[in-house]
């Protein structure tokens, strides 16, 4: 028998830690609650033995077995061990990313008489108060009150103590600093199912409506006279009860409903008749009505489509997508893993082969995950499924409840839910006989995750196919150059897309230089007089309008004319934008209360001064132009336009996105001005004409990857034009016309750009030459950065690890935020394992010199280095 067990916790320490089972039993992969540290945190079981640890280690006891049978299988946990060794992260936090399951857990702190406050009751019992406390009266009479109720010893929560003797939490705060009491940490596991109750006619309600309303058929007023006039009428051999106004129709409602409501909408309707809640509890009580429990409705997306016929009409596969759509199958019936790259135009129907992919693999008894890079994509991809496979559909993503996600998650674990969607963190979802896995928009950074474990979901796909044998199919119409190399090298199979659907021609892309817009004009202008003449012309023609302005707020610099100093965070060191006050539909009052200063990094929010605090001169200059002034210039240029906003300030949740695409999808919207948000996915027949502008201006970032970035934007937003029966065009505003970025954008060639940038690459060593580690060293205080920074590039530079080239240490691009100062380290090597190991290495000196675990952050394969 397994007397011991090793756990893996949400700590950032590369082990396990042994606890003993006592008469419990768990199994590999499952939760259990254990002490740590002086609380109570949730693990996941790695190891099961009867090994008794070192005699001279106190092993503590597991709290509780949360659950009965293993919630990660074998290959879960197999690739949870990947990821932790591949991005050196910790098992523990990567094990608890893994399952969205806090809600399942309630955290609080219960409070439990101590010694001391033990002999300050007592000697109050026997000689009374000495009354010296600088407390009130009133408050020692409440302190002497919390120790009566604690005396039997048993903890309690603050709510039941402040209900009993009316202590609040500064007062049973203030007791556990003098040691009267002592504060415990105390998790609960909680029932996460989301429930709501419905109303049920009884059977003796049913007698009432059968003779007294005319029934569902009849309309919900149809009521019988004599059940208005008091319901005299017998039914069954029994006398029926008396029933008021109100109470008929209630009853009258549930009729016409079949006998069974939700509650919040039979109040509702009540409501509105001026009917009060209280009636339904009246019914209740006199054995009419009973409630019941039933799951709460997840609506997986709030743009469902109607109408399957349609759908399939649609989705009709032209001969390229016949032949991709051959390539994949193939593979999912020869079994094995294999990856493939669909490299498609974009309109080319990528979305349609995923479909037609998925219903295969269903067919075939498998199931299917599909990962989008943002939430924003999600409202559009989950329509298009629900409409091929309804309740066979599951969603996560971060913007769901903690309820929703642990949910979905069980949904999926159940098997009740064959086909999941996502964002980067579903690709963990426990999902049995997963056949084949999809990446759509693969190249996206949003699929690398910024925080600790730093894995890259597409990565973590690939290597998830492999460990369970599933076909795995990147898609991307400006794929990353890390899977095109792959392609070209044979490690992927490329399936390529080369027209639109319907034979659609691509966008006519033009640049307009800004140089000569300048020159001839003699001030500098947010859009150009082309655009603004081409943006008229196509609303004239009632089509739709998308223009690109890839900053938020208002402008994103304000400076003092006088002195040169920039307004900055008071975390960051990052300029402060303005935000104007507007009336945006979706900001919250807080947003709409007055103009602001804020940071984009950390949230810190400030008011704007009305001089210059350093050197008092009240010529503030506010420079460059976000979305938030595009929008205000675009209502100022175009007053007959509907125009509306995509950013982060407008789009807050799921139902903000959900209801945006839905104004722009029935045409309310006609002209939308936003950030990147509006260039990834969105499938709008309707538009005609995108402008660019000022995208060009990430080209001159310090960092390896920029160009690959701005040609990615610029050939994901061109490709929201000419989607339906009209031709589209995108004008791009640029001062740099002449950058290959540009050339190769304006003619959508993909392969041509992807061959002069892996030239660069390749004689500079990044990737997908070599393999790139960032090793960021933080903390609060700068001369710690400095020390430990210094300490970990004089070990590297002495230690001379072949293979491995080092940068640094020197300052990280973006200094300090939120409050911590910042430097890193650059390490590059030619080979994956030399790379590892000089990592895992480094982390050893990191525990050898004492640098906190903490202070080191490790981003392997970085997507940037700011």
């Amino acid at each position: 028998m397994n007397v011991y067990c090793d756990v893996a916790l949400p700590v950032p320490l590369d082990r396990a830690f042994t606890y003993e089972l006592g008469e419990l039993e768990a199994e590999v992969g499952a939760r259990v609650m254990v002490p740590f540290g002086g609380q109570l945190l949730v693990g996941v079981v790695v190891g099961l033995h009867s090994v008794s640890p070192d005699a001279e280690v106190e092993v503590k006891r597991v709290q509780r077995v949360m659950d009965e049978a293993a919630l990660l299988s074998g290959e879960l946990m197999e690739l949870g061990r990947w990821v932790a060794g591949y991005y050196c992260a910790p098992l523990g936090e990567v094990l608890r990313g893994m399952m969205p399951l806090t809600a399942e857990v309630r955290r609080q702190w219960v409070y439990r008489m101590g010694e001391q406050g033990r002999r300050v009751l007592y000697e109050g019992a026997a000689k009374g108060s000495s009354r010296r406390s600088k407390l009130s009266v009133e408050d020692q009479n409440r302190e002497y009150a919390v120790l009566n109720y604690l005396e039997s010893g048993e903890a309690a929560k603050p709510s039941a103590i402040r209900s009993a003797t009316g202590g609040n939490k500064a007062l049973l705060d203030a007791m556990v600093k003098k040691r009267w009491l002592v504060r415990e940490p105390l998790a609960e596991v909680r029932d996460a199912r989301r429930v709501e109750m419905v109303a049920v006619v009884e059977e003796q309600g049913s007698g009432i409506q059968e003779q007294g309303f005319g029934g569902a058929e009849e309309g919900v007023a149809g009521m019988a006279s004599d059940a208005v006039a008091g319901f005299r009428v017998e039914g069954g051999g029994r006398r029926l009860p008396k029933l008021n106004e109100n109470q008929l129709a209630v009853m009258a409602e549930l009729a016409g409903c079949g006998g069974r409501q939700l509650v919040r909408e039979l109040r509702g309707r009540m409501g509105a008749q001026g009917v009060p809640e209280s009636t339904l509890g009246t019914l209740v009580k006199r054995g009419l009505v009973r409630l019941e429990e039933t799951g709460q409705a997840f609506h997986v997306s709030g743009l469902e489509r109607q109408g399957s016929k349609k759908f399939a009409h649609e989705h009709a596969l032209n001969e390229a997508q016949t032949e991709a759509l051959g390539t994949i199958v193939a593979a999912m019936e020869k079994g094995g893993f294999r990856p493939h790259l669909l490299y498609g135009v974009t309109g080319s129907g990528k979305t349609a082969v995923y479909v037609a992919a998925v219903q295969r693999a269903l067919a075939a008894g498998k199931s299917a995950l599909l990962l989008v890079p943002e939430i924003g994509l999600t409202p559009g991809t989950a329509a298009e499924m629900v409409a091929a496979f309804g309740g066979d559909v599951a969603l996560l993503h971060s913007q769901l409840t903690p309820d929703e996600r642990a949910e979905q998650w069980h949904r999926i674990r159940r098997g009740e839910a064959r086909v999941v969607i996502g964002t980067r963190s579903a690709v963990f979802a426990p999902m049995p006989e997963l056949g084949l896995i999809l990446v759509d928009e693969e190249h996206d950074s949003s699929y690398k995750q910024e925080e600790t474990p730093r894995y890259h979901g597409r990565d973590v796909a690939v290597m998830r196919g492999k460990l369970q044998g599933c076909t795995v199919v990147l898609g991307s119409a400006t794929p990353s150059l890390e899977s095109w190399q792959n392609a070209e090298r044979g490690r992927y199979v490329r399936v390529e897309l080369l027209e639109r659907v319907q034979s659609r021609p691509l966008p006519v892309v033009e640049m307009i230089d800004m140089r000569e817009e300048f020159r001839q004009t003699g001030k500098e202008q947010l859009f150009s007089r082309k655009l603004i003449e081409e943006t008229q012309a196509t609303i004239d023609r009632g089509e739709q309008v998308i223009i690109l302005l890839n900053r938020r707020g208002y402008s994103f610099v304000v400076m003092c004319r006088s002195c040169g100093v920039k307004l900055e965070c008071e975390n960051c060191a990052i300029s402060l934008t303005y935000h104007k006050p507007g009336n945006e539909d979706d900001m919250s009052g807080a947003a709409r209360a007055g103009q602001r200063l804020e940071c984009h990094y950390c949230g810190f929010r400030r008011g704007v001064p009305k001089a210059c605090e350093a050197c008092g001169s009240e010529h503030l200059y506010y420079m460059g132009a976000g979305s938030q002034q595009g929008e205000e210039r675009l209502q100022e240029l175009f007053p007959g336009a509907r125009i509306g906003r995509m950013d982060r300030d407008t789009v807050r949740s799921r139902g903000d996105m959900e209801r945006l695409l839905g104004r722009l999808h029935s045409g309310e919207i006609n002209l939308l001005v936003g950030t990147q948000m509006i260039a990834k996915g969105h499938d709008i027949h309707g538009v005609t004409l995108v402008g660019v502008v000022g995208a060009d201006f990430a080209l001159g970032l310090p960092d390896f990857r920029a160009a690959e970035r701005v040609f990615q934007l610029l050939t994901q937003v061109s490709g929201r034009a000419g989607r339906g029966d009209l031709p589209g065009r995108v004008l791009v505003q640029t001062y740099q016309p002449d950058h290959y970025v540009n050339q190769f954008a304006c003619k959508h060639d993909y392969t041509g750009f992807a061959g002069r940038e892996l030239y660069f690459r390749r004689a500079m060593r990044y990737p997908p030459f070599s393999v790139l580690a960032n090793v960021i060293v933080q903390s609060e205080r700068l001369e710690e950065v400095l020390d430990w920074s210094t300490r970990l590039g004089r070990w590297l530079q002495q230690r001379r690890l072949d293979g491995v080239r080092v940068l640094g240490p020197a300052a990280a691009p973006n200094s300090r935020l939120k409050r911590i100062y910042r430097y890193h380290l650059v390490l590059k090597a030619e080979r994956r394992d030399v790379l590892s190991a000089a990592l895992r290495e480094m982390l050893g000196v990191v525990d050898r010199e004492e640098i906190p675990r903490r202070a080191v952050v490790i981003d392997v394969d970085p997507m940037h280095l700011m």
